[in-house]
């Protein structure tokens, strides 16, 4: 198929958009933005939350890993399962309980406001580094498909798809992230479907005799019982759960969602929603990875990773196969750049500039200031995707569970100290603790072979991290003489 008419494809796609956006909009406020008037539909919100949580990396990175790793990246989604009941039980009665619009305020009322800061910048590094690495690998993919054949430079591809986030997400938030999410997980979900369905034909197999094929080539092993590797299942579970809390429950992207909806029980019923439909989805993401492997190895395609998806879609299949495949790509990337935009712009608005707090401020003066925010951010968005285009790797999922696991760490640390002990901290010292975390781990990760020797820390490292910054924090706390609902007292 032509790719220029793949590009009209991707320019109506998106006139879709952008007309859901204006309906959703109208008579939008910065409460809209924030978090949706608290009147998002929890149904909507869990659907739409899919494929916020896949994103292009789990589109295009989890199918091309199967080669090499088999399903055993089910184990993480085994463990994030566990997560999320942790989510629904442990912190969203937290957060509708201070009634929070930014999560990290909690931190504000339990710890003081420098842990607050600390929290809200720890989101703040974490989310844009992780959006953009997802964002640059389904930009990479369309650019080598489409805009590369026009003559199109990559600096532009980039440009222009961040305008159109822009254009569908300045006014609305998440008042029209919720809807534009649900429209895009059912076209990155079809997609999906339709892949496997034809793949399988192309192969003339059924289900049974393409799994005994995958079992055949070692493609199938869902448990690693190794205890030294990375992938021991029992590590993998617990990593699986710290990434679902960390990622999902401590992510301002993701509550942001889920606390737009009116009542506690309704967000918990999206959350648990979600993580039955996310063991579903990432089940059949790993079985079309199966499938392109052997399909792979019929036709003599020597790509692998990341790169194996896409070269097999637009490379050996029919035009309305590839045409499918850049809806569903599309339909991936955009759910993992709009919603961390207006996350990040919601954060900084309200945890780093307080425009919430600042009552001499109009709310022309708030909205003035959003939409300066939502602009910087878009910017700060094109310089590292160019970045990363410079650093290249095989597998961005590797590259974004590492990130994770530096930057979500003192996250999840600072939550656990506020959470599960009694004492108070002094403030001042909080955030040379959430450095210092990060910088032993590292240290540790680098020196692994003499420390551990044939054992090796894999995705456990967030735990690590979370333990060093709640370890440190216990150390300059003391007993509080009391505890209410909200921050101890000395």
């Amino acid at each position: 198929m032509s790719p220029l008419l793949l590009l009209v494809v991707v320019v109506k796609y998106f006139i879709v958009l952008l007309a859901v956006a204006r309906v959703t909009a109208r008579d939008a406020d910065n409460a809209s933005f924030f978090i949706g008037n608290r009147k998002s539909h929890w149904m909507l919100v869990a659907f739409g939350m899919v494929g916020t949580s896949l994103s292009g990396v789990t589109f295009i990175s989890v199918p091309g890993a199967v080669a090499h790793d088999g399903f055993t990246y089910f184990q993480i989604i085994l463990g994030q399962f566990f997560g999320y009941l942790v989510i629904a039980y442990v912190l969203l009665p937290l957060y509708y309980r201070f009634n929070l619009t930014s999560i990290y305020h909690y931190l504000d009322q339990r710890l003081g406001r420098r842990s607050y800061l600390t929290g809200a910048g720890f989101f703040i590094l974490s989310r844009t580094l992780g959006a953009t690495a997802r964002l640059y690998l389904v930009i990479r993919i369309l650019q080598d498909a489409i805009l590369d054949g026009l003559g199109v430079p990559f600096w532009l591809t980039t440009l222009v798809i961040l305008v159109m986030i822009l254009l569908y997400t300045y006014q609305g938030g998440v008042k029209t992230i919720v809807w534009t999410d649900t429209l895009q997980t059912v076209c990155m979900l079809g997609g999906l479907v339709i892949c496997v369905v034809y793949v399988l034909q192309a192969l003339q197999l059924d289900l049974a005799g393409s799994w005994q094929q995958m079992q055949a080539r070692g493609m199938a092993t869902v448990f690693s019982m190794e205890f030294d590797s990375r992938k021991f299942f029992l590590k993998q579970l617990f990593a699986g759960m710290l990434i679902a809390i960390a990622m999902t429950g401590l992510d301002q992207e993701m509550m942001q969602k889920t606390i737009s909806v009116k009542t506690l029980k309704d967000a918990q019923k999206n959350i648990l929603v979600l993580s039955v439909i996310m063991l579903f989805v990432v089940l059949l993401f790993l079985f079309l990875g199966g499938l392109l492997s052997l399909y792979a190895t019929t036709l003599g395609v020597m790509a692998s990773g990341d790169q194996l998806f896409p070269a097999i879609m637009l490379g050996y299949l029919p035009g309305f196969v590839q045409l499918i495949f850049i809806v569903a790509l599309i339909s991936a990337l955009f759910p993992s750049a709009d919603g961390a935009i207006t996350a990040l712009t919601s954060s900084f608005c309200i945890d780093i500039l307080g425009i919430q707090r600042r009552t001499a401020l109009t709310e022309a003066e708030r909205t003035r200031t959003r939409h300066r925010v939502h602009l910087l951010f878009a910017g700060i968005f094109l310089l590292l995707i160019l970045g990363f285009r410079v650093v290249d790797k095989a597998s961005m999922i590797g590259v974004i569970l590492k990130l994770a696991g530096y930057t979500y760490g003192p996250l999840m640390g600072l939550f656990a100290f506020g959470i599960f002990s009694r004492r108070v901290v002094d403030d001042r010292y909080v955030p040379f603790v959430a450095l210092a975390a990060p910088a032993l781990c590292y240290l540790i990760d680098m020196n692994q072979a003499r420390l551990f020797g044939t054992y090796q820390i894999g995705l456990e490292l967030l735990a690590l991290n979370a333990l060093f910054v709640a370890g440190g924090l216990w150390l300059l706390s003391k007993p509080a003489l009391n505890f209410p609902n909200g921050r101890p007292s000395q």
